[in-house]
């Protein structure tokens, strides 16, 4: 299954809805592949959702690839945060973060 063409999706939606955020989600853009992140980080930018409803409805359909999990498993590792506060962070479930883990996907970082 192939992925959607995110950049192609978030350039075209800053050129023809949002043309004054394109200095802000150009360093995002420019990279040659994005992350699912980076994906989430764009969405924030643009979007810039404050409504809590919309938030949590956002929030159940996400979904991480491997790469993704892994940096914010080193994210967690490089700042010395607990499971609580990486999930506050990233707006995930503790629960999710402790899941990840039990299933080995805890990047080894000396």
């Amino acid at each position: 299954m192939n992925n959607p063409d995110y950049k192609k999706i978030f350039k075209d939606i800053i050129q023809y809805q949002y043309p004054q955020k394109a200095k802000v989600c150009e360093n995002i853009l420019n990279k040659e592949s994005l992350t699912g992140i980076d994906v989430i980080t764009l969405n924030n930018l643009i979007f810039e959702t404050s409504s809590h409803e919309t938030t949590v409805f956002n929030q159940k359909h996400r979904s991480y690839d491997e790469q993704s999990i892994t940096q914010i498993l080193e994210d967690q590792k490089k700042h010395n945060l607990n499971n609580t506060q990486l999930a506050l962070k990233y707006k995930l479930s503790r629960n999710t973060v402790a899941k990840w883990k039990k299933l080995g996907l805890v990047p080894d970082i000396q």
